[in-house]
């Protein structure tokens, strides 16, 4: 998940109260996923030094249409709610084959784009301030999750100097409006790694499985491509 900040005091169009949880027996599974479009609005609250972006996913209920997607306008939006600020991220392509998610929330309407909440991520005032996080650097997301990499499909990694090893879970059109699958493979050649970082691309022969409990750890490139670390089961 990326975490550009947009300059807007908002939370979400047509809601009036604040997210709630679904049941917590309540987890939906979606097939097909790899190169399924969606973005997302982070709505964030908290303060003054810690908040928290309430995270909006357009999964499942549309491929947040290009029009739709930029015809959004915060400010608008902000004369609803009361917020610190708002997010618009995507549009984004996943690249997991299939998904499960535990406790998804209620939908709700931005300028006629349907979002659910589906995650809550941590957000410091850095990047309240600064109006983005850090390339190479995890955030903390709240939320349970599967994602499954079939076998002999290909993967994208990213692998840090202590060994941490994140697989990618979306790639963005943010920074490159022209990024397809397809550049993936040489993606390596374009990124600026940090000292004793590296990338790989791979196919692995069997399903790779990654899982959050609660919490997933996930971080950006510079160009807003998103990945999750792979933590013990």
């Amino acid at each position: 998940m990326n975490i550009r900040l947009l300059p807007l005091f908002a939370l979400l169009l047509g809601l009036t109260a604040a997210p709630r949880p679904a049941h917590a027996d309540d987890v939906r599974y979606r097939d097909h996923m790899r190169g399924a479009r969606y973005g997302e609005i982070v709505v964030v609250t908290g303060g003054p030094f810690q908040f928290v972006g309430h995270v909006y996913n357009t999964l499942g209920l549309n491929d947040c249409p290009e029009a739709t997607w930029k015809a959004l306008d915060p400010k608008q939006i902000a004369k609803q709610w009361h917020a610190r600020s708002v997010l618009l991220n995507g549009p984004r392509y996943f690249l997991m084959d299939r998904v499960s998610i535990a406790n998804p929330g209620p939908v709700a309407t931005f300028g006629g784009l349907q979002a659910r909440h589906l995650a809550d991520v941590k957000i410091s005032l850095f990047t309240i301030l600064k109006g983005h996080t850090k390339p190479y650097t995890e955030n903390v997301v709240s939320r349970t999750t599967t994602y499954v990499y079939r076998a002999g499909r290909p993967v994208y990694e990213l692998f840090s100097p202590d060994g941490r090893e994140y697989v990618m879970q979306t790639y963005a059109l943010i920074v490159d409006p022209n990024l397809t699958m397809t550049d993936l493979a040489t993606l390596g050649k374009r990124l600026h790694l940090p000292s004793g970082w590296h990338y790989r691309v791979r196919t692995p022969d069997q399903d790779l499985v990654l899982k959050a409990n609660g919490t997933a750890y996930v971080l950006q490139d510079e160009m807003d491509n998103s990945y999750q670390r792979v933590t013990a089961p």
